[in-house]
């Protein structure tokens, strides 16, 4: 029996992977906030987090652990939001091993979120896993301390890995759906002075490397993102062109200041030029089904 535990996997990511997994495990079980229940084949069951309340007997004989949680960054950094998305993944990926160290037959293997903005802001480099630069706030801090929390704790019967992950693009959720509408609306010029570097990958590209790492036994840090980061100006010309609308108004960083406050959320998130490549999934022969940005768009806008 093949078993898949995905931890806060019923948000966008999360269902990216159950669609991808549905067929290739015998069971599939989602730690969730929300009741225990069974839908579709799915398990559901509850847990906060934090503590032990029962959930942690799931990942008795599990194969695969993937967890997601983590309090979205797609908020306004004011104190309490930056507690809540520092200690949501550290409480999350805490409690996830000690519950790992408890079984009596731990999952094989655990895959970990973290983030591609750990590395810092970068129009000159590319970061890769091996020669990658880190920096210095408050995101790549977090992300670093996520890291920290996940590898601190030996699981000798476990593998881990930290999914260094980009945006996401895909027609059900994530920064694709308000990217493509602001476009159609006629704002979908460059942001800021469109410099930055956008790194990405598709939702297919994502669940397929992750399929691939776990396949492979990848271990350590793994960048899941698409082999061609993009500068923001040409991001947005290609997206105008994608969806067909002629023409883009720019939106210069005070206006995205004040667009940003009035949608409750940073600047950070457009203007941080992450400039990063998926050196180890390529040195392990991974393949992009959607490589570049061109056939991404095509198929998320069809």
């Amino acid at each position: 029996m093949k078993k898949l535990l995905i931890a806060a996997g019923t948000g966008f990511l999360g269902q990216v992977l159950v669609n991808h997994f549905k067929n290739k495990f015998d069971e599939i079980v989602i730690l969730t906030r929300g009741k225990s229940q069974t839908i579709d084949g799915i398990k559901y069951v509850n847990w906060n987090a934090r503590t032990f309340t029962g959930w942690e007997k799931e990942l008795e004989n599990a194969t695969i652990l993937i967890n997601l949680a983590g309090k979205s960054v797609d908020c306004r950094y004011t104190k309490k939001n930056k507690k809540e998305i520092l200690w949501s993944r550290i409480e999350s990926t805490k409690i996830l091993n000690k519950a790992v160290l408890k079984c009596q037959n731990p999952p094989k293997h655990w895959l970990n979120s973290s983030t591609a903005t750990i590395y810092r802001f970068s129009l000159d480099k590319q970061m890769d896993e091996t020669d990658g630069e880190i920096g210095n706030d408050f995101s790549i801090n977090v992300a670093l301390s996520w890291e920290k929390a996940f590898f601190k704790t030996e699981t000798s019967n476990t593998l881990k890995t930290a999914l260094r992950t980009s945006i996401v693009l895909g027609k059900n959720g994530g920064a694709f759906i308000p990217l493509k509408t602001l476009t159609k609306i006629g704002f979908g010029g460059k942001q800021g002075n469109g410099n930055q570097f956008v790194s990405w990958i598709h939702k297919d590209d994502f669940a397929n490397a992750v399929d691939f790492i776990i396949e492979r036994e990848i271990s350590g840090i793994v960048n899941v993102v698409s082999p061609e980061p993009i500068r923001n100006i040409d991001f947005m010309q290609k997206l105008r062109k994608a969806v067909g609308f002629p023409f883009g108004i720019p939106l210069n960083k005070f206006f995205l200041e004040i667009g940003s406050f009035l949608i409750r959320t940073e600047t950070e998130l457009v203007l941080k030029s992450r400039n990063v490549i998926p050196r180890r999934l390529l040195e392990n022969g991974f393949e992009f089904k959607f490589g570049e940005i061109d056939d991404a768009l095509k198929d998320l806008v069809k």
